[in-house]
Parts: structure tokens; C-alpha cells; sequence
């Protein structure tokens, strides 16, 4: 059985220096806010290209951070609305409704599931602050469209990256493509932690400052609070391991490459859309998702075969319960997509037959 992905396995090759960089940090006495969480977010910092980087406790507080840190600094208030791509994971519209602002849905484009920028516009009021992108799957968002609009409006970008890590547009990366950005380190991301773990990345000082600030119970200064803050704070041990991983991120990211060229050059079965990879060396394809109308049949013939798969993901967030008051909305290019994308295996332990293996299988299917 081949599975979706084995984290064990994904993790092995790091297992000796995860190891010593934990027995260093058992040894130190220091756990919360130390020099490893300052050590990697300066590393994280040069690698996206930018000025600062604060470790977070998740990526969904991260966006939550910036969005908090924008009221502080008066740039948005309560009730304000916040364009955001309908199709995400609902991680994204959480951090806007969880942070007293609006969130407001927008259809992709059915080519690679990112925003569409044709659909923004309609949708901005006097009440629109910001836009939310989401390179949704590591397939890059439209960044120029989207730069073209938030300077036309006045807006900010807040870019949800969760997905991309290292991916690069015009020589710059992920982390330093807007004002602000939001990364997630869960353990199944391009640069994944061995638990949750989160930053936020910006040329912005009084962002970052805030945001630092708000994430430790909205001090600054030890016991006195300037903010009404969060507890969010990037721990020393899984700040350890992302510095480890983070030496390896272009590698692995390389071979991501590698193995979805593969799936796009050999998968030739005419009733499977595949993904629309413009840009193809900047994704980072931390999944690679295809599309059919009979997705759930399709699953089953790869599972009775021995591939295991996924589905990102089986609901949009407009119809789930959590936001009853928007089930009754459409959204059909959201609808169509949510009912069809199939995730094959596609992870940094895996071998190219393996994926040459899945292919023969998808192009024997009918």
C-alpha cells in the first residue's frame, strides 16, 4: 500500500540532527522564547527575503496576529471586510471572523484554484480593508493582478502562504511578496514542525513589533501589557527542528518539483484535469490535486489498487455549519471544485517509479 504520507518516513532523513538540536535544547533549561526561536527567525527572515519573522504558535493564529495587529495600528476596525478566495481551507476565513472582521468570498479560477482577480473587484465596498490570497495546493496566486488592485483601492495583501514555502515569483519568495504574510508550520507542510508552529513574515517594523508583542499576552516588556494580547508563542523545540529543516527546504522543494513534472508529463487519460502550473518552476506543490467528475469513484479504484489519496477538500466553507448563515449562498466554480479534486501522493520520501506507478494506474482508469 502506498500511502497519502508517511510523516516517519518524510522525517527519517532529518531524524539525527532533529535529535541532537532537541537533546541541546532539553539541556539548555530555556524553552520559551530562547535563542533558537531568535536563531530561526532570523534564518526565516533571510530566506523569504525580508526584515523580520516572528514565531507563532500556528499559522492560523499568525494570520489572526497580523489582522489584530492592523486594528492596532488603526488601519482596520471592527466590522471591516476582508476578501478572501471562497474555495480555501477554512483555516483562512476563521482568522478574519475570529479577528471582528468580515470575510468575504470570492471564486477562483477553476485552472489552479486561486482567487480570481476578475471576481475581486465586484466585491470591494467603502468597507473593504484588505485581500487574503491563499496559494492554495503551493500553486502561486496571481501577484501582479492582485498588487494591480490593492494599490488601485488602496487595500492591504495579507498573504496567507501556509502552502508555500519557498515557492519564488520574479526571484523573490513566498514571505516577501506583500506587506505582510502568514506561514504555517504543521507537519504535513513543505516546512513542517513535529507539532504546531506558525510565523509571521514582513518588512513592516511596527507590524512585527506588535505582533510580537500581541502574541505574548500583549507585552513587550515582561508583566506589562500594552495590548489586549494572545498566548502564540513559537516554542524553542519545534524552533529547533524547522532550523534543521530549513537547510533542506530548496532541496525537497526541487524534488516536489521533480515528482509533479512527472504526474503532469505522464498522466495522459483525457477524462483527468490537471493542475494549470504557470510560473512551474516558482509552485512548491505541497499537494498536487487533479480533478474528475466521478473524483469518488476515481479514489476508490486507486485505493483498490494500493495508492491512498485525499480530498482538499470535501466541503466548502460556505457550506459548513460553523457559517450556517452562508449555506444557502452559490458559489458554482467553489461547488465544482470542492466536488471533484483528488490529492495523489506527492511528498519528499517517495521514489519517481512509485509516481510513475500511480500514473499507469490513473491512465488505466475509466
Amino acid at each position: 500500500m502506498v500511502p497519502f504520507l508517511d510523516l516517519k518516513d518524510v522525517n527519517s532523513r532529518y531524524q539525527p540532527e532533529i535529535e541532537e538540536a532537541l537533546l541541546w535544547v532539553a539541556r539548555s533549561g530555556k524553552y520559551i522564547l530562547g535563542e533558537e526561536v531568535k536563531s530561526f527567525e532570523q534564518s526565516y527572515a533571510d530566506y523569504c527575503g525580508v526584515k523580520h519573522c516572528v514565531g507563532t504558535g500556528s499559522g492560523l493564529d499568525a494570520l489572526k496576529l497580523i489582522l489584530y495587529a492592523y486594528k492596532e495600528m488603526g488601519i482596520m476596525q471592527d466590522g471591516d471586510e476582508v476578501i478572501v478566495p471562497a474555495n480555501t481551507y477554512i483555516a483562512t476565513i476563521l482568522a478574519v471572523s475570529e479577528s471582528g472582521l468580515v470575510p468575504v468570498l470570492v471564486e477562483p479560477d477553476i485552472k489552479n484554484y486561486n482567487i480570481d482577480p476578475s471576481f475581486i473587484q465586484n466585491k470591494i465596498t467603502s468597507k473593504t480593508k484588505a485581500i487574503m490570497p491563499v496559494h492554495l495546493y503551493g500553486l502561486l496566486s496571481p501577484i501582479d493582478e492582485l498588487k494591480g488592485i490593492a494599490q488601485k483601492y488602496d487595500l492591504k495583501i495579507i498573504d496567507d502562504a501556509a502552502q508555500a514555502h519557498g515557492a519564488v515569483y520574479e526571484g523573490k519568495k513566498a514571505g516577501g511578496l506583500f506587506g505582510a504574510a502568514a506561514f504555517s508550520f504543521y507537519p504535513t507542510k513543505n516546512l513542517g514542525a513535529l507539532g504546531d508552529a506558525g510565523a509571521v513574515t514582513t518588512n513592516d517594523q511596527q507590524l512585527a513589533g506588535i505582533v510580537r508583542a500581541l502574541l505574548n499576552y500583549g507585552s513587550s516588556t515582561r508583566y506589562i501589557a500594552d495590548f489586549k494580547g494572545f498566548n502564540s508563542r513559537l516554542d524553542e523545540m519545534q524552533a529547533a527542528i524547522l532550523s534543521v529543516k530549513l537547510k533542506y527546504l530548496d532541496q525537497d522543494n526541487l524534488y516536489r518539483r521533480r515528482l509533479a513534472s512527472l504526474y503532469l508529463s505522464h498522466i495522459k487519460n483525457e477524462q483527468i484535469i490537471l493542475p494549470d502550473v504557470k510560473n512551474n518552476g516558482g509552485h512548491v506543490f505541497h499537494l498536487f490535486v487533479i480533478r474528475n467528475e466521478k473524483r469518488d469513484k476515481l479514489q476508490q479504484y486507486l485505493l483498490d489498487n494500493g495508492i491512498r489519496t485525499q480530498i482538499h477538500y470535501p466541503v466548502p466553507p460556505h457550506k459548513q455549519l460553523a457559517y450556517k448563515e452562508w449555506n444557502k449562498l452559490s458559489f458554482p466554480v467553489t461547488e465544482k471544485i470542492h466536488s471533484e479534486v483528488l490529492s495523489l501522493p506527492l511528498n519528499t520520501a517517495m521514489s519517481e517509479n512509485t509516481v510513475i506507478r500511480i500514473c499507469n494506474l490513473v491512465n488505466d482508469w475509466s
